[in-house]
Order: structure tokens, then C-alpha cells, then sequence
């Protein structure tokens, strides 16, 4: 995941509110400005019928804490990222706590098309014996509206209406890569790796910097200054009382619930306050210990301009049931065929480059599409890897292919597996989702024999072989012109230079060659 200028930011996972992070949790929701919501859960197979909705296993939670409430040695950070582990805490202890975060009036919340996170959570706390779950989240911004008004729109053309995904917004705003390898990874199983905790804060947090960037832009353009609301202005310097005898107001705080009084109320600023709340029955009497500052004007008018409420309907709370015409499966048949393929996925017959079947004893694989970073991986350590001839290529393709080439098909897709009794042992599916450990998983499976003089033996573009003999320097300037340039730093450090002889790329052995050498030594253990 390249973070590029991605400033730190501190990671506490919160799995039990004896801890301490689940004190630092509690004290920075009462101090923060604004707050990025995402969720994790175990994805459910494609084409799988919904019969309940899933379990959410992780809550993150990035908040940036308000400078104006000051900070001490335990909060010295601008923001903080809490990964809650809803497999672990036990929920009704936290819903309280998030239920009043979620409708704050003095905290911004921020999420990346939540709606149906909010389902899945409320769903989550609901069958915990939270009865209510959540409903609503408010003030919300979606960081897809967002998004919009940050892309600069050209005269004469319309501006796409395709929703971009996080990892395209994170490129084009921020200028970094947010990898989304993790996100299909199986978020029940804990404990959870280093690598899902890094892509669960980072998910959460990039949408933090993605506001600051749209904040910045719409103070600097001052498009903040019309048609908006200033609620400070009117009960600024006036008291409770004063605001329910105004002619009208009793009436209507009397039909309004508490969190609406308490948006025309927080604009006085005080922190311990006794608020008396009138209703049709009497008066009620609620003492709240208030810790929170009211939102600061210019956070305020931007949620006065761009906020929305994220509100949720009961047809909402209910699985959504597959309208597909045509003949049910049962239960027992899919189960069945899951086995079938769970079956024919481990089964693995003899090789197409086995000696004894009229093979070279040379492995050669075919990565499709879910896998094609690893093609680059195996080509690293000296293995033929081929990738399919068209990007979308359809799965007969994929099988003549592998057929033709002699290669085994390795991939992702469990679809993929019901061609095994045409492809003849000659297709793997794949179970790691991280290159790294997809290479290991590779090379334990087939068995591969692989050794330090391979490295870096084959050309990453287009998997060819290198030239036998290297080129000087002048041989490989005379062969790169008109097709690649060489570095003028490289003419007088006596470097060999190898050219691919498929597509001619020319290599050299610099510091990128040693660092790569040394890496896939690590990866496959060479020195141990």
C-alpha cells in the first residue's frame, strides 16, 4: 500500500472496556471535531441466498480530535484511528455510547456509501439485545458528494455519473494507493493479522483526509457565504428560559424530541448545564455532564450547506430476497456442490510438465485476472507464468489457453472450478490473498525447486527469457535507441545490461535488481 505523503496517525484496537483503549476511545468521541466510520464483515459467497444479514466483526472508528479542547501527552496526535472488535466486546456496553456519537450534533460524521454498513451494524447490535440497533446517523456526509464537487468540471461536458470506488478517489485526491486486497479477506477469524489492521484504519482514515482536502477548497473559494443558516446569531447570549418563552417555541420544542432541542440549545456553550425539557406529561429533569464544544463555524456552515441525515427505514433492516425467476435450488443440492468443488479444488492429479506424461519437468502457469500480480511474482523467481491474451477474457478462453500452452490455471474464482473435469488437474484455486504469501502457497503446493541464480531471470513485462550472454554498456545503449532510454548515471558504473528476448526490455543490475533479489530471498526463505 503506497501511503505516499500520508501523514502517521496511531492505531488502538479496542477489544474489552477494561482496557485502556477503551478509556482513549471514550475520551476522544467527546473531543473530536470529526469522525470517519467504516465496517468489516465476513463476505458471503457470490450468488449466496441471504437468510440473515451479516455479522459485523469490526468497527473503525478515525477521529480527529478538536484543537480547541487542547491535548495532553496521551493525546498529542490531530487524529486516532480505534478498530472496535465487535466479536469481543460485549455490545450492549458500547451501543449507548455509539448510539449518541451517531446523532451528535456536535460531531461531523463521515463515511464512504455507509447505508448499507448502517444495516449490517444495526442488525449486528440488534440480535445482541440492543432491541433498537441504530437508525440513524446525523450530521453525515457522504464522501461521494464529495468527491463530486472536488472534480473540476469542464465547459460543455457533463460531469460521469459513475460512482468511483475509495481506491480511485484515494488516487485522484490524495495521490496515494489504498490497496483493497483485504477487503473480501475473512474479517471472523481472529486474531486478525497486522495487514488487516493496517487496511481496516486506512479504509477509515483516508476519508478524514479526503474531507480536510474538500474543507480547504471550499474555505479558500468562499462558497460558504450565502443562503445559510446562523443559529449562533439568535441564542448566542441568551439562557433556556429565555428561549422558551419566546411566542411559539414552548410549543414546538413540546413535539420535538431531545436531540432537536438540543441543537437550538448547544449554541450557548456552556459545558454542565441543567436542561429542563417540557413535555405534554410535565417537566422532565435530565442533568448531562456536556464535554463536547459545539461544532465551529466553519465545519458548521459546511454541514449546514453539504450535511445530509443517514436515516434508515424497516424495509431496510430486512435481507434482501433474490427476484431471479426460475427453478429454487435446494439447500442440500448447493451444499453439494460446494463440497464437489471443495473436492476437485484439493484433488490435484498429476502435472502437464510431469516427466512420466511427456513433460519437460518446467513448470508453467496461467494467472488469470484475480491473480495477475502474481504472474509478476513467479516470473521474479524464474517461473513461466503466463497471463491471459484479452483483459476480460471468458472462461473457455482461460481453458484453451491452459490446454494449448500446457500450463496450470491458477485463480480466485471458485466458478472457474466446475471446468476441472475438461482442464484434467490442470486448475488450482488459489487461498491467499496477499502476493507474498500467494507465491509460498504456490511453490509448497507444486513442489517447486527454486534457487538464488533463478531470481530475476525472467523478464517481469512479458514473462520472456533473458539473452544468454549480458550486454556492455555500449551494446545495450546500441540496442536500446529508439525503444528505451538508459540513465546517463549508469555509463561509468560498469553495470551488465540483459535484454528480454521477447520484447527487448533491457535490464541492469541497480539498486532496485539488488533489493528485489534480496526480497523474494526473504520471501522464499532461501537462507534458512
Amino acid at each position: 500500500m503506497d501511503l505516499g505523503n500520508q501523514k502517521p496517525f496511531k492505531i488502538h484496537v479496542v477489544s474489552s472496556t477494561e482496557s485502556p483503549e477503551f478509556t482513549h476511545l471514550t475520551r476522544a468521541l467527546t473531543r473530536s471535531l470529526l469522525i470517519a466510520i467504516d465496517a468489516e464483515w465476513k463476505p458471503t459467497r457470490a450468488g449466496q441466498q441471504q437468510t440473515c444479514l451479516p455479522t459485523v466483526s469490526l468497527l473503525q472508528l478515525a477521529c480527529q480530535l478538536d484543537p480547541r479542547l487542547g491535548g495532553d501527552s496521551d493525546e498529542s496526535e490531530n487524529s486516532v484511528v480505534f478498530l472496535v472488535d465487535l466479536l469481543l466486546i460485549p455490545l450492549p456496553s458500547i451501543w449507548e455510547l455509539l448510539r449518541d456519537v451517531f446523532v451528535s450534533p456536535d460531531i461531523l460524521k463521515l463515511g464512504f456509501r455507509f447505508k448499507q454498513d448502517l444495516v449490517y451494524l444495526s442488525s449486528t447490535f440488534s440480535s445482541h439485545g440492543c432491541n433498537l440497533g441504530f437508525d440513524r446517523i446525523e450530521p453525515f456526509l457522504d464522501i461521494t458528494s464529495v468527491y463530486k464537487d472536488l472534480q473540476h468540471k469542464q465547459p460543455g461536458r457533463k460531469m460521469s455519473k459513475d460512482i468511483k470506488s475509495l481506491a480511485t478517489i484515494c488516487k485522484e485526491v490524495l495521490g496515494i494507493s489504498l490497496s483493497k486486497e483485504l477487503q473480501c479477506s475473512d474479517w471472523s477469524h481472529r486474531p486478525l493479522t497486522e495487514a488487516q489492521r493496517t487496511y481496516a484504519a486506512m479504509d477509515a482514515h483516508c476519508l478524514l483526509d479526503i474531507f480536510n482536502v474538500f474543507q480547504h477548497k471550499v474555505i479558500k473559494e468562499g462558497n460558504l457565504n450565502h443562503n445559510l443558516a446562523e443559529p449562533t446569531s439568535l441564542v448566542s447570549n441568551v439562557g433556556l428560559k429565555e428561549i422558551l418563552e419566546k411566542n411559539g417555541v414552548c410549543e414546538k420544542i413540546i413535539r420535538t424530541t431531545f436531540c432537536d432541542a438540543l441543537d437550538i440549545v448547544r449554541a450557548t456553550a456552556c459545558f454542565d448545564i441543567s436542561q429542563k425539557i417540557a413535555s405534554e406529561e410535565g417537566m422532565v429533569l435530565r442533568s448531562q455532564q456536556r464535554s463536547t464544544l459545539p461544532m465551529d463555524e466553519s465545519l458548521l456552515k459546511i454541514v449546514n450547506r453539504y450535511g445530509e441525515k443517514l436515516v434508515l427505514k424497516e424495509s431496510d433492516k430486512k435481507p434482501k430476497i433474490s427476484k431471479r425467476k426460475g427453478k429454487r435450488r435446494s439447500s442440500a443440492g448447493l451444499i453439494n456442490k460446494e463440497k464437489q468443488l471443495e473436492n476437485l479444488e484439493d484433488g490435484q492429479g498429476p502435472i502437464p510438465w510431469d516427466l512420466s506424461l511427456g513433460g519437460n519437468g518446467s513448470p508453467k502457469f496461467l494467472c488469470d485476472v484475480m491473480v495477475e500480480g502474481l504472474a509478476k511474482h513467479l516470473r521474479c523467481v524464474g517461473i513461466d507464468a503466463a497471463i491471459p491474451h484479452s483483459k476480460k477474457p471468458e472462461p473457455r478462453e482461460l481453458i484453451g489457453q491452459a490446454h494449448r500452452e500446457n500450463r496450470v490455471l491458477l485463480t480466485r474464482d471458485a466458478k472457474l472450478l466446475r471446468h476441472q473435469y475438461i482442464l484434467k488437474n490442470q486448475i488450482y484455486r488459489v487461498k491467499s490473498l496477499l502476493k507474498n504469501e500467494q507465491l509460498l502457497e504456490v511453490i509448497e503446493t507444486f513442489q517447486l525447486k527454486i534457487s538464488e541464480d533463478q531470481l530475476m531471470s525472467r523478464c517481469t513485462k512479458c514473462n520472456g527469457r533473458f539473452i544468454q550472454k549480458p550486454l556492455t554498456t555500449e551494446e545495450a545503449v546500441e540496442a536500446a535507441k529508439g525503444f528505451q532510454r538508459i540513465p546517463n548515471c549508469l555509463f561509468n558504473q560498469n553495470l551488465e545490461f540483459w535484454q528480454c528476448m521477447d520484447c527487448n526490455q533491457l535490464y541492469w543490475e541497480g539498486t532496485q535488481y539488488k533489493n528485489a533479489v534480496q526480497k523474494f530471498i526473504d520471501v522464499c526463505k532461501l537462507n534458512d
